[in-house]
């Protein structure tokens, strides 16, 4: 059943593979300046713990009704056991996190403070971050896991944080996995080798920057980022590549879609409160859209109007069913990247 262009995501299961950091958060209200030195003194008022990485992607896709597994790696410590009961108490199933003694589960503290009824600003973030990737056969497991389940999931998406999981290994299984015809996608950060025949590629501006080596600003320019995607296309063969742009919206490239791409304007109403998160939002309603039988475009227009929806919240943030339908009906439709032409 669709509900006003948005398709019934709860026959769907798909799985998330990738790395899964503790987004922790220090909420605080001014207080004053410093005798002591040029700073701000905040007044300590709560803090809490979300999901963030991997595990936001797999929230983003339970809240939207799919029946969502998760796959990764966290530390045998304080911060691994809240990411996995968050996720549990989500309705995600956890089972494929593997803990690690020794090992650190990424963390990001972020001190946020406002006065009351104030939209909360980030004042500093620390990131904890383990001193390298989780052994080699520990991440194998996790691989050796995901491709005994294989079956069980329509989709997978895989959310790479450069953490250690999205590695050689990983990617030989996720290209079989869609040569075998499943819909593999992958939000990339550090490298595509060896990730060649995938179903997507979902890296924003400056990632795509730095795979074709031109300076970020250059593809503000519509035809740059055209030649650039045309040039990553050749280099790394994929039915689709889809390019976040922030406040520029998305563009799209690949199969089916017109040589000069298609890109969809930025959604939402009033300014951004927080961007943190956008793009695993939008990996993981492109990933869920196609898996829906969605076209690309359209599947495009998905993903940029969840992304909409939770750049006006603090913090990772995900976006339901409801407010997708919502944000949805308002939102821009696909047009040629060159021209003014709905696809």
């Amino acid at each position: 059943m669709t509900l006003h262009g948005v398709p019934d995501f709860s026959k769907l299961r798909v799985a998330v593979l990738g790395d899964a950091i503790a987004d922790h958060y220090v909420v605080c209200e001014p207080r004053s300046l410093s005798r002591e030195a040029p700073v701000m003194v905040l007044r300590h008022a709560h803090e809490y713990v979300g999901a963030g990485g991997a595990a936001n992607v797999a929230r983003n896709l339970r809240a939207l009704g799919a029946t969502t597994s998760i796959f990764g790696v966290v530390g045998r410590d304080a911060r691994g056991r809240e990411l996995a009961e968050l996720l549990e108490n989500d309705g995600v199933d956890a089972t494929g996190l593997v803990t690690v003694a020794g090992w650190l589960t990424p963390t990001k503290t972020r001190v946020v403070a406002a006065e009351p009824r104030r939209n909360l600003q980030q004042v500093l973030r620390i990131d904890r971050e383990p001193q390298g990737p989780a052994p080699r056969e520990v991440r194998a497991g996790v691989v050796e896991r995901l491709l005994a389940r294989a079956n069980e999931f329509d989709a997978l998406v895989l959310s790479d944080y450069e953490y250690g999981s999205i590695d050689a290994e990983l990617g030989r299984a996720a290209v079989s996995l869609a040569k075998a015809g499943k819909i593999v996608v992958l939000d990339p950060r550090a490298t595509l080798a060896g990730f060649e025949g995938l179903t997507a590629l979902t890296p924003n501006v400056g990632e795509m920057a730095r795979f074709t080596r031109r300076d970020p600003d250059e593809l503000v320019d519509v035809r740059a980022l055209a030649d650039s995607a045309r040039e990553l296309l050749e280099r790394v063969p994929t039915r689709w590549l889809l390019v976040t742009r922030g406040n520029l919206g998305m563009a799209l490239f690949g199969e089916g879609v017109p040589a000069e791409g298609a890109s969809v304007d930025a959604s939402g109403s009033g300014n951004v409160t927080d961007p943190t998160g956008a793009g695993d939002t939008a990996a993981a309603v492109f990933a869920l859209a196609l898996a829906a039988g969605l076209d690309a475009p359209n599947a495009m227009r998905l993903a940029n109007a969840a992304s909409g929806v939770v750049v006006m919240a603090s913090g990772c943030a995900v976006c339901s069913r409801e407010e997708l339908r919502a944000a949805l009906a308002v939102a821009p439709s696909p047009v040629r990247l060159f021209g003014v032409e709905p696809l």
